[in-house]
């Protein structure tokens, strides 16, 4: 099965991921990590480095499940092009996928997240609440192909073993 998260930098999502991941014993491309790497690399910020670490992260996902395994895709996946791209890979391969969004309904909660956090990634910034409020204004509603598939909404003001629990019963259902 083709997991992939959705959310918004600070939401959870990487967490949430992560402690699926590890639950169901399966691997997590994250796209962060892959772009600071480019970056790291001399890659010109410039350069649609983000674009190219989700093409990275596709290609590592697709190379897991040819293989016979399931994956855990965590990025943010605000707009339709990028959830198409994980349709399309489930498509090609014959394989489930299942979207998981996680959201924050406390913004208070949601943005101390984001100014506590330090994830240690070269060449990457820790976004600001106000890109945060800009990514939110920029996110697409669910729609097109991945508006098809099913999808899982999880509110990260929850404890994670709440959340992984959820995720796991919308995985298996």
């Amino acid at each position: 099965m083709l997991v992939v998260m959705a959310g918004l930098p600070g939401s959870g999502k990487s967490t949430v991921a992560e402690a699926v991941g590890a639950r169901l014993g399966l691997p997590v491309v994250s796209v962060d990590p892959i772009e600071s790497a480019i970056l790291s690399a001399g890659i010109d910020a410039d350069q649609p480095t983000g674009l190219a670490a989700y093409l990275v992260a596709e290609t590592i996902a697709e190379s897991v499940v040819s293989g016979g395994g399931g994956i855990v895709v965590d990025a943010v996946n605000a707009v339709e092009p990028a959830r198409e791209q994980w349709v399309r890979l489930a498509a090609r391969r014959g394989i489930p996928i299942r979207f998981v969004e996680v959201v924050c309904s406390d913004a208070e909660v949601h943005r101390a997240r984001l100014e506590a956090r330090g994830r240690q990634l070269a060449h990457i910034a820790e976004p600001t609440w106000h890109a945060v409020e800009q990514s939110l204004d920029e996110w697409e509603a669910w729609g097109g192909q991945s508006g098809a598939v099913p999808r899982l909404t999880v509110d990260s003001v929850h404890p994670v073993p709440v959340l992984v629990d959820q995720v796991i019963g919308f995985l298996r259902g």
